[in-house]
């Protein structure tokens, strides 16, 4: 596990043994990300989204507590994934990092809970699949604009971004702090301490 700049974040490249009969690879281990972020990652749901390209998922995130963390992989084609800072007192707030996820590499990432999560697909249809520590909750569920022009993600040129009418109409960072929806990045921390007292 490899943490980015943003705490609470982290990718992951798996060693993959091939030989004349394809690939093997252990793309989740447990126990290393549980090393690495101080606590066992509850998994409570999987999904599974199949895009073409271009289009452009995110930027999703849950309130905290009890938020919802993520591990991300593309098991087909190629995206760029990205983790945002939406924490609001967080000396990274509003900062943003991208890591390609393929099906070469097989790398993956995981983000904790009070992060945003967003991805473009860039080859011609892509397969991401996401563990996920909590169940969908739609009215816990809030979205960040991934266009907006503050938040400043350099998102993959040529390509014509490609959103759900959700994602479209999601407020803009700033709008989104303004209306209270973002999480507090010392209750973020609480309840990181509190999954690792568990």
């Amino acid at each position: 596990m490899r943490q980015l700049p943003i705490a609470g974040a982290y990718t992951f490249t798996p060693a993959i043994h091939a030989d004349d009969r394809g690939d093997f690879l252990e793309w989740f281990k447990a126990d290393g990300l549980a090393e690495a972020v101080g606590h066992s990652m509850r998994l409570a749901q999987a999904n599974c989204s199949v895009s073409r390209r271009g289009v452009l998922r995110g930027v999703h995130f849950a309130e905290v507590p009890v938020g919802q963390a993520k591990y991300v992989t593309c098991v087909a084609g190629s995206v760029v994934d990205v983790v945002v800072d939406l924490r609001t007192g967080s000396p990274t707030f509003g900062r943003w990092e991208a890591v390609e996820l393929d099906d070469v590499t097989r790398r993956g990432v995981y983000l904790a809970e009070g992060l945003g999560h967003a991805f473009m697909a860039t080859s011609e249809l892509a397969t991401v699949v996401y563990l996920c520590s909590e169940p969908y909750a739609p009215g816990r569920e809030h979205g960040v604009h991934p266009l907006d022009p503050e938040l400043g993600i350099a998102w993959p040129t040529g390509l014509e971004p490609i959103l759900s009418a959700k994602d479209a109409a999601a407020p803009t960072l700033s709008e989104a702090t303004a209306a209270g929806l973002l999480p507090a990045y010392d209750e973020c921390l609480a309840y990181y301490d509190k999954l690792r007292a568990t």
